[in-house]
């Protein structure tokens, strides 16, 4: 099968069930989605298909219909995403393990809504779990985002 990922095609072959994680990983190179649960509870796997967040870890490859955005794909060591630079302003991450997925999600938000609220922040990282409770540093991150976004940075 083929699989786009951050803009380059992949011709793999693999069982159709294998969850998308352990073919971003294994087979493509992406290791930036972590595993977490397996059962689609934390959000370490999060990544982007066509744009929305799905939890890679219990979506099978087979069922990947579009572009797959991994946290390599969002941005450049010469330009960060604007969450992701917002991230290290607000020094967000304790051990780090969860941030690919909690960025991923931030992003989708971003990109659906320009100013979110306290309620839709909540709504769209709800599903994301950190070990470390960074949550106030994540909604101060993302309300950051918003801002450089907002003024095109």
């Amino acid at each position: 099968m083929r699989l786009t990922v951050d803009g380059q095609s992949f011709d793999i072959d693999v069982d159709p069930d294998m969850p998308l994680l352990w073919a971003l990983r294994d087979l493509v190179g992406k290791t930036g989605p972590k595993f977490g649960c397996g059962i689609a509870a934390c959000g370490a796997c999060t990544v982007h298909v066509d744009g929305q967040p799905v939890r890679s870890c219990s979506l099978p490859v087979g069922q990947v219909d579009g572009a797959v955005t991994t946290i390599e794909g969002i941005g450049t060591a010469d330009r960060l995403h604007p969450v992701q630079q917002a991230w290290l302003e607000e020094q967000v991450a304790q051990c780090g393990y969860c941030q690919a997925g909690q960025i991923m999600s931030a992003v989708a938000l971003l990109d659906e809504v320009a100013d979110p609220s306290d309620a839709d922040i909540d709504n769209a990282m709800g599903g994301n779990l950190c070990r470390c409770g960074t949550y106030p540093k994540i909604r101060s991150a993302i309300r950051k985002a918003a801002a450089l976004k907002t003024a095109g940075l």
